[in-house]
């Protein structure tokens, strides 16, 4: 094996033992999970917005982010239940470039895994603490979701991720809800098959356990546009994709039967200002289609506190350094317009 080994990394359960969580923030977490649930079972009709910044690349800028957020969500509460976007793990579709916090908790710095493992339970710890809530991820590496696990409320199952069984296994049982995105080349059947395996029991090999899982009832969907075979961008998050996504759920022995729609990557052509076109679109949608309205528990939104993106190094604070993000001003009104279209 052509590897070089430089250090043994401390489990999840170490690292949980040396940055526990207080009885406040585990109590939060369990009445903001219970609501989580309540929204996908269809006992609470509100929207979730699963919305932040592509990547978080800064601490206090994150934070900050999702401080403003905190106000929003109090002027909203009866209608949109939010779940920030705290993504330290940034999936690179060539394999290069910064891979996110876990990575590199400083982007300008060397990898250091180890200060990246710490860096990301003190941001996701420091944003419950701070501002009550508990946070989405991704689940780009399975086997890290436990240094996580007792801080997150939301997992995503990216489009390079949703085909791989170790993704699908461990998305079973998380114990969380668990977004599984349509691939890149756009074959919802993949997707489909991702929900039911995650939403099925196993049995299978996790950090050196022979672990089995009773499966995640709230495994779901999320449509993210695709990518034909000339390149273009094809969005999927028009009413006629939903009808069909319903086509997909009938006959299936699925529980839960729901979608959150991403309303940027492929659905947006990456065009970071079309977020607010499309989360407008969808909500019309409801509007005209009870079955849909059901179907639909919610927008994933790319945003942070500047227009944009910049590069690594271009010290502009709270502007994204992956994908382009709404800024703060255009967020806040989206939010009150969703609250008011909802």
């Amino acid at each position: 094996m052509d590897m070089e080994f430089l250090r043994k990394l401390p489990t999840p359960q170490e690292l949980k033992e040396q940055f526990p969580v207080s009885n406040k923030v585990m109590q939060i977490k369990e009445e903001r999970d219970k609501e989580i649930r309540d929204i996908f079972s269809g006992k609470s009709d509100k929207l979730i917005l699963v919305i932040g910044p592509c990547s978080a690349d800064h601490e206090d800028a994150v934070i900050d982010y999702i401080s403003r957020l905190r106000k929003v969500q109090e002027k909203v509460s009866d209608k949109i239940f939010m779940i920030p976007r705290i993504y330290t793990n940034k999936p690179r579709t060539i394999g290069v470039g910064y891979k996110g916090m876990l990575h590199q908790p400083d982007p300008e710095k060397e990898s250091d895994m180890l200060k990246g493992i710490i860096a990301i339970r003190q941001l996701h710890k420091r944003a419950i603490e701070e501002t009550e809530f508990t946070c989405a991820d991704e689940m780009l590496y399975p086997e890290n979701h436990r240094y996580l696990s007792d801080l997150l409320s939301y997992v995503a199952v990216g489009a390079r991720s949703v085909e791989d069984q170790q993704h699908r296994l461990t998305a079973s049982g998380v114990g969380i809800p668990a977004g599984m995105k349509n691939p890149t080349g756009g074959d919802i059947s993949v997707m489909m098959n991702s929900i039911i395996a995650a939403q099925s029991g196993h049995t299978f090999l996790y950090r050196g356990w022979e672990v089995k899982t009773k499966g995640n009832p709230y495994a779901h969907a999320i449509l993210r546009g695709y990518v034909d075979k000339f390149g273009r961008n094809i969005p999927n998050y028009h009413y006629e994709d939903l009808q069909h996504l319903l086509e997909q759920y009938d006959g299936k022995d699925l529980q839960n039967p729901a979608v959150i729609i991403d309303t940027n990557h492929s659905n947006s052509g990456k065009n970071y200002l079309e977020q607010i076109r499309i989360s407008k679109d969808i909500m019309h949608s409801c509007k005209v289609s009870p079955e849909i309205h059901n179907l639909v528990k919610g927008l994933m939104i790319e945003s942070y506190i500047e227009d944009g993106n910049q590069k690594v190094g271009d010290h502009c604070y709270g502007k994204s350094i992956t994908d382009p993000c709404l800024g703060w001003e255009k967020t806040e009104q989206l939010i009150y317009e969703l609250a008011d279209l909802w």
